[in-house]
């Protein structure tokens, strides 16, 4: 399938984001993912179609169901791009924590 979206426009909404963790430890049919939210099975079809069109959700047709599951390598993406974030807080929170103990050591 051709992603077509932007990966970062599918996870800023927080019911997409949702789905996301509800199916990061199972496949789920489209019936069971809405299961969980309060709006219409059609909102949620919208959000499963634009994870799918992103390609952040795999599905497998079992017999007459289609079972959506979390595409963890796509998730890459994501965790790459927060990765340069992690190292600048990290850096932040050691600078802090010197200065910190200098202060504390006057």
């Amino acid at each position: 399938m051709e992603t077509r979206r932007d990966i970062f426009q599918a996870i800023a909404d927080p019911t997409r984001r949702a789905i996301l963790l509800l199916i990061a430890s199972q496949a789920m049919t489209p019936n069971a993912i809405a299961d969980h939210f309060h709006s219409s099975r059609q909102a949620v079809s919208k959000h499963i179609k634009i994870l799918s069109e992103c390609d952040l959700l795999k599905q497998e047709q079992m017999g007459r169901e289609i079972y959506y599951q979390l595409n963890p390598i796509r998730m890459k993406e994501i965790d790459n791009w927060i990765q340069k974030f992690r190292e600048l807080w990290g850096d932040r929170f050691s600078q802090l924590d010197s200065l910190l103990l200098t202060l504390k050591n006057k």
